[in-house]
């Protein structure tokens, strides 16, 4: 069977999950064949383990270096974009982290060079092989309860004490990391909330800055948007509630879904509202309603199904979990968001302001403790 030769771009947290994932054979069409990171000390620690991979201190040297077929980017939020084109312009498939970048500006710079390069585009949304999330995605694209009327997700258990932000100089920096839970712990929310539901047309957020840690950035969110049906929608996290909720809940014209606990509940009735209202006499008339705990296919494979099927896109042409081009959408709900706090009015998203919003998020990151400068 022929293999995917990956080089994996920074081997921290993250990237050293994936790599222990691919060398324990979890990955069956996947070799890792080189590392690279910054930090001598991290090689060093890898490769005493892991000596069949080459190592690398330099990203571009590793691209060249004819031994990968693939580049999983799993460096600083910043710089995803960055590497992504440095890797498609030399011809070699490339997996992202989460998010696929700080501001929209630069994600659409690599969404079209993408399009330029036959090579595969992918994204590590691995919360997509969640079966909840699947089945409720299907349930809602079939139909079948008719259209949704409101959406509410109420996303607080991403609860991190202070020691969790002092943990690095970078954490919660508009200079490191470029937001806070909006962009660090929510990126598979906003994105799944986007997928399953489509994306709003319009959005008013109310973000609180340091609110419960000593940190420059959002960790208390509030967003309220409208759907171009006339749905309705609420989004709420925050990394100060402990302990907090998670619970998904679409309302539809024949019922709804509730995804809460690990387990998808659905209410269901044979009239939609719309028709019960006109047809019903009864002054406090009420729906029938079916209730039951949804099936699924119990599969949830997580980073390693990501992988998997971008292994199969590069050898079979296979779909992937999420095409590289999709982490536009969940980013531009995020730079809705905060552009929305930022000037404190409503953003409809097709009139998102790309260039207004980097020059605001510019403005905080001159201000911001690391003192980062942005390249465009």
């Amino acid at each position: 069977m022929k293999k995917v030769r990956f080089g994996i771009l920074g081997v921290g947290n993250i990237g050293g999950m994936h790599s222990k994932n691919i060398l324990d054979g979890k990955c069956p069409e996947v070799e890792l064949s080189a590392v690279c990171d910054l930090k001598r000390e991290i090689l060093d620690d890898f490769v005493k383990e892991h000596p069949q991979a080459a190592v690398f201190q330099d990203a571009e040297t590793m691209m060249d270096s004819g031994l990968c077929d693939a580049i999983l980017v799993a460096v600083p939020h910043y710089d995803h974009p960055k590497y992504a084109i440095m890797a498609m312009e030399k011809g070699l498939h490339v997996l992202v982290e989460k998010p696929a970048g700080v501001y929209t500006k630069q994600v659409l710079e690599m969404n079209a060079v993408a399009d330029l390069h036959n090579v595969k585009f992918g994204l590590m949304m691995n919360q997509r092989t969640n079966c909840i999330y699947r089945k409720m995605r299907e349930i809602v694209k079939s139909g079948e309860m008719g259209q949704i009327k409101r959406t509410s997700w109420i996303i607080t258990d991403w609860y991190r004490p202070e020691a969790y932000y002092k943990s690095g100089g970078w954490r919660a920096t508009w200079s490191g990391e470029g937001g806070g839970v909006l962009l660090n712990q929510c990126p598979h929310n906003l994105d799944l909330w986007q997928w399953i539901c489509g994306l709003p047309s319009k959005v008013e957020a109310k973000l609180h800055y340091g609110k419960w840690h000593d940190i420059e950035v959002e960790d208390d969110v509030t967003a309220y948007c409208e759907y171009e049906n006339g749905a309705t929608g609420i989004f709420v996290t925050t990394t100060g509630d402990c302990p907090g909720t998670n619970r998904f809940e679409i309302t539809l014209e024949k019922g709804k879904l509730v995804c809460e606990g690990g387990k998808l509940l659905m209410w269901k009735s044979e009239i939609s509202e719309p028709e019960f209202s006109r047809t019903n006499e009864k002054p406090f008339g009420w729906m029938e309603f079916t209730e039951s705990e949804v099936e699924t296919d119990g599969q949830n494979p997580q980073h390693c199904g990501v992988i998997n099927a971008f292994a199969g896109a590069i050898l079979r042409d296979e779909p992937m979990v999420a095409d590289g081009r999709e982490g536009i959408y969940g980013l531009t709900l995020s730079n809705a968001m905060h552009l929305s706090s930022w000037l404190g009015k409503e953003i409809v998203l097709k009139d998102l302001d790309h260039d207004l919003f980097y020059s605001e998020l510019e403005k905080r990151i001159k201000s911001s403790r690391g003192k980062k400068e942005v390249k465009r």
